[in-house]
């Protein structure tokens, strides 16, 4: 009898991708879908990178290579984490992996222990409590609440972190809130994990994607370097996603952890995409710059547009590129929402709750159309509230 591993009944997937699925089978029946609900950019990489990955195929830059990634492309990374982030890393305290997702599993299986807890945010990606179950962890949530304006509270935290506790995960700009941590919240965040000798595992996938400020990383605060790892990659502001490439940033000990977890499963990430990547980090064309300032006017116009829609409340993002709207005053839940959106008006969002269950009176929508089309799906919303707005006038 063939027996599957228990650890695989304990990860679950993502809520976006079964709404893809359905919106593409609607596409199929000749529907017209305004796709609003993947996190993947419409943009495409810089003409640049492209032509450096094309030269290094040709090159027969299409072999196995170094398991932590090329010297040259993690020297690139920690010399663009100084440009961009004022953080002092090393090229030694780097490892490329191919995505982030993979990036963030290394480094998970490097830090936890069957038994242990790990506080996530919620809510946050469904990977963060999924692959800690697999792993025989507990994943203990705490809440992004928007009368918090959704950032963290450190004291609910505090009351969470219990002997067990080892990992704290947090994602900023956080996917799906588009919150950008303060200043005050790193600093006691930072005071907690040092009290609590807590690993921080901080996504900042998003970190370029900010439309207001300069981003600060709980890596650059004292004490903090020697206990932080750091997920980031190209997928999201290098427009990436199909190439498959991310790193982690961590403590040497950490790195050669994660590193002999690559030598016993994937090997190297492709050598012609990280000569690529290189260029990418260089940017030079501004393409970064010039995609994020696309992404404000694209914000400004769909949460202004959200907010007019009978029942719907949404506040503006600091970063990242989702609107995160509050429908609890339509009187439908938000499954119900979704559907009537997809199903009647073609437009794809997600109901909140697979961000966790403090998404469950949420919908999110990925700000990754051109703005004709998010007007045009504004439109298609406010014909479809008719279902709603008198609940909503009572």
């Amino acid at each position: 009898m063939t027996r599957i591993a228990s650890r695989v009944s304990q990860l679950h997937g993502e809520g976006a991708l079964a709404v893809y699925s359905r919106a593409k089978e609607l596409e199929r029946q000749g529907r017209s879908i305004i796709h609003l609900e993947l996190g993947e950019p419409d943009f495409h990489p810089a003409a640049p990178v492209v032509d450096a990955l094309r030269n290094a195929v040709a090159a027969g830059r299409d072999r196995y290579c170094s398991t932590r990634g090329l010297p040259a492309l993690r020297a690139a990374i920690a010399d663009y984490l100084q440009r961009t982030r004022g953080l002092d890393v090393a090229a030694e305290q780097v490892l490329v992996a191919p995505g982030c997702k993979m990036a963030l599993s290394l480094a998970m299986m490097a830090l936890i222990e069957p038994g242990d807890e790990v506080l996530f945010p919620d809510p946050s990606f469904p990977i963060y409590p999924s692959f800690t179950r697999g792993l025989g962890a507990t994943a203990v949530p705490y809440g992004l609440e928007e009368k918090n304006k959704f950032q963290p509270d450190p004291d609910e935290i505090a009351r969470k972190i219990t002997p067990p506790t080892t990992v704290l995960i947090f994602n900023s700009p956080n996917n799906p809130t588009g919150t950008v941590f303060s200043d005050a919240v790193l600093e006691k965040l930072a005071g907690l994990a040092t009290k609590h000798d807590l690993w921080v595992l901080a996504d900042e996938i998003y970190a370029r994607i900010l439309f207001s400020g300069e981003y600060k990383s709980i890596w650059s605060l004292a004490g903090m370097a020697e206990r932080t790892v750091i997920v980031d990659g190209f997928s999201k502001s290098f427009a990436m996603t199909g190439w498959r490439l991310g790193y982690a940033v961590a403590p040497v000990e950490v790195i050669e952890a994660m590193d002999l977890l690559v030598l016993n499963t994937f090997t190297c990430a492709a050598e012609f995409t990280q000569v690529a990547a290189i260029e990418a980090l260089g940017d030079s064309t501004n393409a970064v710059e010039a995609m994020v300032a696309e992404y404000r006017k694209r914000r400004d116009q769909f949460v202004a547009g959200l907010n007019k829609i009978p029942g719907f409340r949404c506040q503006a993002p600091d970063g990242a590129f989702y609107a995160w709207v509050n429908i609890e005053n339509t009187g439908l839940s938000a499954e119900e929402v979704q559907k009537l959106l997809l199903e009647e008006a073609g437009v794809a969002g997600i109901a909140g709750a697979a961000f966790g269950q403090g998404g469950k009176n949420y919908l999110r929508f990925s700000l990754v159309s051109a703005r004709n089309l998010l007007a045009e799906a504004l439109e298609r919303i406010h014909r479809v509230s008719l279902h709603w707005r008198a609940a909503v006038s009572r």
